[in-house]
């Protein structure tokens, strides 16, 4: 069946047909394509637009269509130019010249806004529901290591002492503002194009809000222009699904560094790790490795659909059946990312004494050692030079801050006293900070505690 058949007098060529087609990708989309045209069948009779006898006949027929597609018993036809013809050509055959009536009012261009919006909704909720499970696991390894101490970095050089937990908290931090963005994604997508037609609406006294209702949209779209031509929303959730990609991609690059020999902070899962062919050592974090490849591969994604829209007038153009790959791809692989890391996570294991031997080296409680001085009434940067001058003779003398002894430290300054080990000692480093937003136990346990309050 080819819908503009009257206007042309050639049949279409099967190459032309191949091209157009979008029933490979979009097939997806059969229940949400299925849920819109029974509501707009329920409208079309509720108005009057088509009888009574006819709605109830459609919208039976096409909960069947739906039944028959998900009990396996009905095979989506990939001949098909796109899954809207493919339902519309399933209910003419099973129902006749009543089931033609259901375009009524209706274009494939709204048709199709409506059900991507419907099925990026949904998407939205099972990517929000995986994201929370990936934070339940980072708070649970930071509630379970309050303690460990471990040398935060600036530069990747040792920087000041951090523990474990405030590390994965930082995280919990970044998938918390990605949950915040889907939950906005899903806000400005929830707006009915229903009803907008090719581009100018309808001369048909239609009921847009009784299909709003039907679906489950917060409003509907006010220019009829906008409805069909709009996919920020797409773009919207490309965004969101790309910079949660570069934070997980972050956190990937990180684990990646600390299995490392040089690191070794953390050890993979055996059942989360894979091997080499001919080096029988190889221990490699694969699966990070594909989350960082993966990133790139949705950052594409999502400046695919950039440079689509970026110069398209108004209003449908045949460009925008682009958006649908390159939007599911996303989805996808994002999805398959997140659900890989919860069990990877979950299972590996934290090398705390590692990490604290790595915090006794850098002079990462240096700053520490200025504060010392300042608040016995020294200005800070006069404490920063004395300071820098002991780690220098430290590095010549190959010491730490707390192998000094405290003579050696007079010969910097006579503020020092023996209070000045209980004041570098790491532990105490941390648990100093206590501020919100710090490293203390008491401040990151306060912080998870809260997460879990958002999180229910």
């Amino acid at each position: 069946m080819v819908l503009w058949e009257g206007r042309f007098k050639k049949g279409i060529d099967s190459r032309t047909n191949d091209f157009n087609s979008s029933i490979k990708f979009d097939y997806r989309m059969y229940k949400e394509d299925i849920l819109g045209s029974i509501a707009h069948a329920k409208m079309l009779g509720k108005q009057d637009i088509i009888s009574k006898e006819e709605s109830d006949k459609i919208v039976d027929e096409l909960n069947n269509i739906l039944n028959d597609i998900e009990d396996g018993k009905l095979e989506i036809d990939f001949n098909a130019e796109d899954i809207h013809m493919f339902i519309e050509t399933e209910l003419t055959k099973r129902i006749g010249d009543t089931g033609k009536r259901l375009h009524t009012a209706r274009s494939r261009n709204d048709q199709v806004a409506l059900d991507i919006r419907m099925y990026l909704r949904k998407e939205i909720v099972e990517i929000k529901d995986d994201l929370k499970k990936l934070i339940h696991v980072f708070l649970d390894k930071a509630l379970n290591n309050l303690d460990i101490v471990m040398p935060g970095y600036t530069h990747l050089q040792h920087a000041q002492p951090i523990t474990y937990a405030h590390y994965m908290m930082a995280y919990v931090e970044m998938f918390l503002r990605d949950l915040d963005r889907l939950e906005d994604s899903y806000r400005r997508l929830n707006i009915m194009p229903l009803g907008s037609a090719a581009l100018a609406s309808t001369t048909y006294n239609i009921d847009r809000n009784f299909v709003k209702q039907e679906l489950d949209f917060s409003d509907v779209t006010k220019n009829s222009l906008d409805g069909v031509s709009d996919r920020d929303f797409v773009l919207d959730l490309a965004y969101t699904l790309s910079l949660m990609m570069i934070h997980m991609s972050r956190f990937s690059e990180e684990v990646i560094l600390w299995t490392s020999s040089e690191f070794k902070f953390i050890e993979l899962d055996d059942s989360f790790s894979t091997g080499s062919s001919i080096m029988p050592q190889k221990k490699n974090p694969d699966i990070t490795e594909l989350v960082r490849g993966k990133t790139g591969r949705i950052i594409g994604d999502l400046n695919t659909l950039l440079v689509m829209m970026k110069g398209l007038p108004l209003a449908y153009n045949k460009d925008m059946q682009e958006d649908k790959e390159a939007i599911f791809d996303a989805i996808d692989n994002t999805k398959m990312c997140i659900n890989i890391l919860i069990p990877m996570v979950d299972t590996y294991k934290i090398l705390k004494d590692n990490m604290l031997d790595k915090a006794k080296i850098g002079f990462i409680n240096a700053t520490d050692c200025a504060d010392y001085l300042v608040k016995k009434g020294m200005p800070f940067r006069q404490a920063y030079k004395i300071v820098g001058s002991i780690v220098s003779y430290c590095i010549d003398n190959n010491k730490i801050l707390e192998t000094l002894s405290l003579d050696e430290y007079k010969k910097f300054n006579d503020n020092f006293d023996k209070d000045i080990y209980e004041y570098i000692d790491l532990k105490n480093c941390v648990e100093k900070r206590n501020v919100i937003g710090g490293p203390s136990s008491k401040q990151v346990k306060k912080r998870i505690d809260e997460v879990l309050n958002i999180l229910n």
